[in-house]
């Protein structure tokens, strides 16, 4: 039989075998179903041929576009030896028929369906008779069906899917995407079960690119601001954003002001009879996270106080977006102003009702209703996000040259809905498009660019005219000019045109290729692309891990390549809703790996600068620094490989680390320190000496000696007595010497990390301790404290217990102590004293407290545990406090809201 006299025509790589075997032994253990999720450009088209080859029946194959139906044909006829043609024909005759799902899926518009659209018996009745003899053809033979980029199914086809498959309980199904599990909605997961059942996992991206198999690759971004016509047009909708906040805040403004309203129904939490907070803030936060965190901004901007038992992190240290006011508006609204029958509410109402739709937002009965405003559509298709465009490439051209192959993806060839009438004269009617990039980049003759969509093929004319001789004969051919872009039309369709433009481009003689995410986003393959240029508004996991995938495919040509792929952000920093570009940008890059200019490989923003939070862009007036430092990497773009340290071994685990920033001690190596501040001057253990009576003895026992009339004998307790004391000073001096120098570092971050580690560790809830902290710099001076060598929970387990040690505490069922000793400062004789003092003679030192972790603090023993690893590694104390208690609820109450550290915690992710 053919299927068995064929075989691949390149060799597997190792990751490709494990996937193969796992599938093979899916199937040969009575399963019928597969779903296998590869990194795109790691060869998932070789693995899904050669799956379904080797059970030996005819393959269909199904893809989402024209484009990678002919990439699976391309594939197969790689395939030797003397491996017969596949086919694209409904006949389903060949040994592989490769088709898109718009194939099958084609429906009749006169079916009868309900108001949902579905049809009365499914949909399998409501498919035209094209797609009923594809379904018929099926079911002629054995048929194994491979699904390719099959998240698709999720959104579009499942359904009428799982309606064929039923009808074909024989075939045997191979789904193939680079969607990970972790990225699908709960629904989604369970079609994906029903279809498929369990998910069989190959190698992360950064795996890939360690093997070798996949681009090294740079995340990177530039920040602009709107042009100063759009910023003229978005002060004037931010005036009336800032009259319906002023009118808010005017205790006038209705029977019980909101500021006051939320102080009760938020801050407090009160019962209607005032007996204190109906929940604790734990439990609010936790079931109202978006109104939580809303408060906690306005908190951070002076409007409210601070809910007991709150702690600010970082996603709090900013001021409240637009977002955040109607959040609060929204409880406002509905539970107060819609049910009160007072004038003055009802007036209120009105006025919110009526300010509302110019922001964007709709006020009905049942609360505030958000919906895509005019101010995001100007700020995501800002001109001047176009034309930051223009410079990336002008600056990735001077560093590569001829060897620069760039694509720029946007969402839409032309804008096709009607620019708003408001909106006229402030955007152009093509803002954000693929054709507004088109003209942009034709003034820069040396990029060449091409223009190529599902139903278009557009460039300089100039290059329209070699890429007609490109063509050849091959298809017959008519170019239009207009204003010196030439549309080129004739006789041929995207199956056509999409391969031999991506020839040309492959060959050099353009160097920027211009399309849209549907046709280019995902499938559409060219080895040479070497920066991707991400001008869409998509921000779900899979547009965003097919979008890059696009750069991260090895070129032969350059073994050497390392890809670029730039994000364009316009920030509006004076209107409320003026971050919502880079609201996308956090949530592309949010779960998205990439390696950071120390060499850590970190998901979220991080990756792409150290500085760069998830929670706010930096200030505007920081934008040129920013995107000069980014422009500036195109110049090396071996730094970047080097980083990626290729070919080095890596465990392919996901762990969680604290960043820490702020002032605190550079981390040392593990070794217990020193001197250890205790409540009165250093723990005992840590004391220099053991005070003055040994030599007193000693002096005593030479004198009685001396009147004895045996000088010679006097003479050697003295000596000892000197050198006791010679000893002792020595040993003080330089307690007092680490003591002052302690002062001078900041607080030993690392030293409460290693306890922390070291007492979840003896608790029994991490496999190692303080020896697997790992600690590393960032680019922006910040220290990243990860635990390694463990799995992925425990990793999160430790950084999770390390943020709430250095945390300000929110509620935790034990506080622990830390002393804080003071400064004996330069002079030697104050170092001298402060090394031998002995504990009567001191007075006690200052005190912060520390939170013990939860995960430490469900136990007295654990919570005794982390005491024992404090005094090892930070400070001498005394028995944790349990807050339950009266005595530790007063010292609770009497530390609240009081950091014991001035550093800024953030939890990222990180690959190793």
């Amino acid at each position: 039989m053919v299927m068995e006299r064929v075989r691949p025509g390149v060799l597997l790589r190792d990751y490709q075998v494990t996937a193969l075997d796992r599938i093979g032994a899916a199937f040969a253990g009575g399963r019928r179903r597969v779903w296998v999720v590869l990194p795109p450009g790691s060869g998932k088209t070789v693995v899904g041929l050669e799956a379904a080859r080797r059970l030996g029946r005819a393959v269909v194959v199904f893809g989402p576009n024209t484009a990678i139906q002919g990439q699976w044909l391309a594939e197969w006829a790689g395939f030797g030896p003397d491996v017969p043609p596949g086919s694209a024909d409904r006949a389903l005759d060949a040994p592989v028929t490769a088709l898109t799902y718009q194939a099958l899926a084609v429906f009749d518009p006169d079916a009868e369906v309900d108001e949902d659209g579905v049809g009365r018996d499914g949909h399998l009745h409501r498919l035209r008779q094209s797609g009923r003899d594809l379904v018929a053809a099926l079911k002629r033979q054995p048929v194994t069906i491979v699904l390719d980029e099959c998240h698709h199914l999720l959104d579009v086809w499942g359904e009428l899917l799982a309606e064929v498959l039923d009808q074909l309980p024989d075939a045997a199904v191979i789904g193939m995407t680079a969607t990970p599990p972790g990225a699908l909605t709960r629904d989604e997961a369970v079609l994906v079960e029903r279809l498929f059942g369990e998910v069989i996992m190959g190698p992360s991206i950064p795996a890939v690119v360690r093997d070798g198999h996949l681009a090294p690759y740079a995340e990177l971004a530039c920040l602009v601001e709107p042009t100063s016509r759009e910023q003229t047009w978005l002060a004037a909708q931010a005036d009336r954003f800032d009259e319906l906040t002023t009118d808010l805040l005017d205790p006038a403004f209705a029977t019980v002001p909101f500021l006051s309203w939320l102080d009760s129904a938020v801050v407090r939490r009160s019962h209607a009879a005032g007996e204190g907070p109906a929940v604790p803030w734990h439990r609010f936060s936790r079931d109202q996270p978006d109104v939580a965190d809303a408060a906690l901004r306005f908190h951070h901007a002076g409007l409210l106080e601070l809910p007991v038992d709150a702690r600010p992190l970082e996603q709090h240290r900013h001021d409240p977006t637009a977002d955040d006011w109607m959040r609060l508006l929204h409880l406002y609204t509905r539970r107060f102003l819609a049910s009160s029958d007072d004038p003055r509410d009802k007036h209120a109402f009105g006025a919110i009702r009526d300010a509302l739709p110019g922001l964007g937002y709709q006020l009905t009965r049942t609360g505030i209703r958000g919906g895509r405003s005019p101010v995001d559509r100007v700020i995501a298709r800002s001109a001047a996000k176009v034309d930051a465009v223009r410079a990336i490439l002008a600056t990735e051209r001077a560093a590569l040259g001829e060897r620069l192959r760039a694509l720029v993806v946007c969402d839409h060839e032309r804008a096709t809905a009607t620019l708003p009438s408001r909106l006229i004269g402030v955007l152009d009617e093509d803002a954000g498009s693929a054709w507004l990039a088109l003209r942009t980049l034709a003034t820069l003759p040396e990029l060449r660019p091409v223009l190529v969509t599902g139903r278009t093929v557009a460039a300089p004319a100039d290059v329209a005219a070699d890429l007609v001789a490109f063509v050849g004969d091959r298809h017959a051919l008519e170019v239009v000019v207009d204003n010196g872009i030439a549309t080129v039309g004739g006789a041929w369709r995207s199956r056509q045109w999409v391969p031999l433009v991506t020839a040309f481009f492959e060959a050099g003689r353009s160097q920027a290729l211009i399309g849209t995410r549907a046709l280019l986003g995902e499938g559409w393959n060219a080895a040479g692309v070497n920066t991707v240029v991400d001008l869409t508004e998509s921000t779900t996991s899979t547009s965003v891990v097919q979008l890059r995938g696009r750069g991260l495919r090895r070129d032969p040509r350059w073994p050497d390549k390392t890809a670029h792929t730039w994000s364009v952000v316009c920030v509006a920093e004076d209107h409320p809703k003026g971050a919502s570009d880079y609201d996308r940008f956090v949530r592309k890059h949010d779960g998205y790996f990439g390696v950071t200019a120390s060499g850590a490989i970190t998901s979220g923003v991080a990756h792409v600068h150290a500085a760069l939070s998830p929670y706010a862009p930096p200030p505007a007036a920081d934008f040129t620094g920013f995107n000069a430092a980014m422009l500036a990497r195109c110049a090396d773009r071996g730094a970047v490989r080097d980083l990626w340290r290729v070919g080095e071994p890596y465990a392919d685990q996901v762990v969680q680390a604290v960043r820490v920033s702020g002032r605190a001690a550079v981390p040392r190596p593990a070794t217990a320190p020193d001197v250890r501040p205790a409540r009165h001057g250093v723990a005992p253990e840590s004391r220099a000496t053991l005070g003055w009576w040994p030599a007193g003895v000693l002096t005593a026992v030479s004198l009685v000696a001396l009147f004895t009339a045996a000088p010679l004998i006097a003479a050697l307790p003295l000596a000892a007595a000197a050198g006791y004391l010679g000893t002792s000073a020595s040993r003080a001096h330089r307690v007092g010497v680490r003591l002052h120098e302690a002062a001078g570092r900041g607080p030993d971050v690392a030293a409460m990390a290693w306890a922390t580690a070291d007492a979840l560790r003896d608790a029994g809830q991490t496999d190692a301790g303080h020896e697997a902290v790992e600690m590393t710099v960032d680019a922006a001076g910040a220290w990243n404290f990860q635990l390694t060598g463990v799995p992925t929970p425990q990793s999160q387990r430790f950084a999770n217990a390390l943020d709430e040690v250095l945390s300000t505490p929110a509620d935790p069922r034990y506080l622990i102590e830390r002393f804080l000793p003071d400064d004996p400062g330069p002079s030697a004789f104050r170092r001298l004293r402060t090394g031998w003092r002995h504990r009567r003679h001191t007075a006690g030192n200052r005190v912060v407290v520390h939170a013990v972790p939860t995960a430490l603090g469900e136990r007295r023993a654990d919570a005794d545990k982390f005491a024992k690893a404090w005094r090892r590694w930070v400070s001498d104390c005394a028995d944790p406090a349990y807050t339950r208690t009266a005595e530790g609820s007063l010292l609770l109450a009497a530390n609240r809201g009081i950091a014991p550290l001035d550093l800024i915690t953030a939890l990222r992710l990180q690959w190793t």
